[in-house]
């Protein structure tokens, strides 16, 4: 998991963070209330979510409890690679 965290938090820092602190972004940051991201960022990062790791995000599956952390997104991807 911990290989997950460091590529979403690579990717939210380059993308949406960039020249900021990255000290900001922590595990439990929530992307959407520290307006990190908006409905159109939570698209590019499914986006690369399906090019990294070789599987489609399903649009049911863009809640918040799936995109709003980087814990979460970490825990949604741990659970679609590990379903058969």
């Amino acid at each position: 998991m911990e290989d997950i965290r460091v590529s979403i938090r690579a990717f939210i820092l380059e993308k949406f963070m960039s020249g900021e602190d990255p000290s900001k972004l922590t595990d439990e940051t929530s992307l959407e209330r520290a307006h990190v991201v908006d409905s159109a960022g939570v698209l590019e990062i499914m986006l690369f979510i399906e090019e990294k790791y070789g599987f489609e995000v399903e649009t049911d599956d863009a809640l918040p409890e799936n995109f709003d952390t980087m814990r979460n997104i970490a825990a949604y991807i741990e659970r679609k690679l590990a379903s058969p």
